[in-house]
């Protein structure tokens, strides 16, 4: 079996926001629309005050809770764990923007370009199909699957692998099978501390976020499952942040419903 995942290192992250731009450029996303977002936040209490920026987006969950919200069942889970959408069959209720934890959900109601008049590439790239729709991340799933049937390997071949992946400047970012105990993914996972969001829900999120270097309380499974425990926040600094939602967004469920 294969189940996707993305792995986020906080360490990393510069909050440069060259994942955003390069997802926008992938999807052809509308102003305002942002699949792959980067959150600034602070924590801590002055003098010890930390700053992290959060890549966020569609956490591809394993019990994802659009999915049984969906009257159409347009919402669909793959056997590789990606979620996705079938425009074809979306009604645009928002069902899914209301009872998704991560604010991951976007509606476009109408047409709406950078410069109020389409320029020559918004018309080019501009897709009916996505307006009065629910839309987001899809882990670039049409680069996984052209990649596939062309013999390469997401997450190593930058053809077959996700757009925010291969933008990113400072390696933060990755991508891989974590059902591969071998995979670029899982072997960030044995040999760091990771967290995933809104753990608590059960949703079983498919993106992980690395924090320290301290090996995390028993990493991968023999199977090459990921440990279903968040592994405890360690003594010394940095601690992890409390990015348990992207409460900062500018995008909120409530608007998508409207």
């Amino acid at each position: 079996m294969t189940r996707w995942a993305m792995v986020a290192d906080l360490r990393r992250c510069v909050g440069c926001q060259t994942c955003t731009a390069a997802c926008k450029h992938a999807n052809a996303t509308p102003p305002g629309v942002q699949w792959r977002r980067v959150l600034d936040m602070e924590f801590g209490t002055y003098p010890d005050v930390q700053r992290a920026f959060v890549p966020v987006g569609c956490q591809h969950c394993d019990e994802p809770s659009c999915l049984p919200v969906c009257p159409t069942t347009a919402t669909k889970k793959r056997a590789d764990g990606i979620v996705t959408i079938d425009y074809n069959l979306c009604i645009g209720c928002a069902y899914c923007a209301v009872a998704c934890p991560y604010q991951a959900r976007y509606k476009t109601e109408r047409a709406t370009f950078a410069y109020g008049r389409a320029s020559e590439h918004e018309a080019l790239r501009h897709d009916e199909a996505r307006l009065a729709v629910a839309t987001k991340c899809t882990f670039c799933v049409e680069r996984i699957d052209a990649g596939l049937a062309r013999g390469q390997q997401p997450g190593v071949d930058p053809q077959a692998t996700p757009a925010c992946v291969n933008a990113c400047i400072a390696d933060a970012l990755a991508f891989g099978d974590l059902d591969d105990p071998l995979s670029n993914v899982s072997r960030l996972l044995d040999e760091n501390r990771y967290f995933r969001m809104h753990e608590e829900l059960g949703n079983g999120p498919g993106f992980y976020y690395l924090w320290d270097q301290e090996p995390a309380t028993g990493g991968m499974g023999s199977d090459g499952a990921a440990a279903a425990a968040v592994p405890t926040a360690p003594t010394a600094t940095p601690t992890a942040p409390p990015v348990a939602a992207p409460a900062g967004a500018e995008h909120d469920a409530e608007e998508a419903a409207t």
